[in-house]
């Protein structure tokens, strides 16, 4: 213990001997090229602190510079607009992606029909009175009058003028359209009419017939002038009166005809006429 001390005052003598011995040389001018040599690297660490510093300096004062912000707030704002663009057409393409897969897959499912896609150019004007769109699709595609108009919610209308690069579409929600359709599940058969106020209404349906709520309404093929087994609408009431021979159902079309974009026009199918079977055989005279 008293050695560790003893060594401890003996170092100490020592430092101050030296400090003594220092400064004694400074001021004999015998440290000069000492601190020449010790200047160097300690003046180039001390400049690239003082870089350093400028450059925060200066960024600081440029970003409170009034012409910088306002450049760079145009710029932002040129880059956000870009961007909005771009988001903007890449949700349509998605969206259209969407209905066109949609569409592929109702073409899968009936595998016997032809089909032209057709984007809607016109939808129905409510100060005309017939309740019809116009597609972009005409008699150079295949189109006829007569053939249906569907999507996968089901049927649109029917073709009722043709141009060589345009249709005209009645609408199944139009006051004259009628359709034969019939209930997917009990098969009751009956009239499928258009209303003023844009509903359908199925008519003639036979009193004994089981016409439950929810139940979807089909295309039945009768007349000829329409495929079978296309959706018409859902059924959300009906309505029985005591002294009628018959009961009807208000029928939902689950199509919004206010937003329709793309349709499919069955091609494949021409409507038959059946008038010619109307009129009864002419008879020969015996002779």
């Amino acid at each position: 213990m008293r050695t560790w001390r003893s060594n401890r005052f003996v170092f100490l003598l020592v430092c101050l001997a030296f400090c003594l011995g220092l400064i004694f040389a400074s001021q004999l001018g015998l440290l000069g090229p000492v601190r020449g040599l010790l200047a160097t690297p300690i003046n180039w660490i001390s400049g690239l602190f003082n870089r350093a510093t400028l450059d925060v300096v200066e960024s600081v004062d440029q970003s409170n510079d009034p012409e910088v912000l306002q450049r760079r707030n145009a710029d932002l704002e040129e880059a956000l607009a870009q961007f909005q663009a771009e988001l903007v057409d890449l949700r349509e393409i998605a969206s259209d992606y969407q209905r066109i897969a949609e569409l592929l897959n109702y073409t899968s499912s009936r595998q016997n029909e032809e089909y032209v896609t057709a984007d809607v150019i016109a939808l129905a004007d409510a100060n005309v009175p017939l309740r019809t769109i116009v597609i972009n699709r005409g008699a150079r595609d295949g189109v006829a009058i007569g053939m249906p108009v569907v999507t996968q919610q089901g049927l649109v209308g029917r073709i009722i003028d043709v141009t060589a690069n345009a249709s005209r579409v009645l609408l199944v929600a139009d006051s004259s359209s009628a359709i034969s359709g019939r209930l997917q599940t009990t098969r009751a058969e009956g009239s499928v009419v258009g209303q003023p106020a844009g509903d359908l209404l199925m008519v003639f349906i036979p009193l004994d017939a089981l016409v439950p709520e929810g139940d979807l309404v089909i295309t039945s093929g009768l007349g000829g002038n329409l495929p079978s087994d296309i959706v018409i609408g859902q059924v959300t009431a009906v309505q029985q009166r005591e002294f009628d021979l018959t009961q009807q159902a208000t029928v939902r079309s689950l199509i919004n005809f206010d937003t329709l974009e793309i349709v499919l026009v069955i091609t494949s199918f021409q409507p038959v006429d059946l008038s010619v079977f109307e009129t009864p055989p002419e008879t020969g005279n015996g002779g």
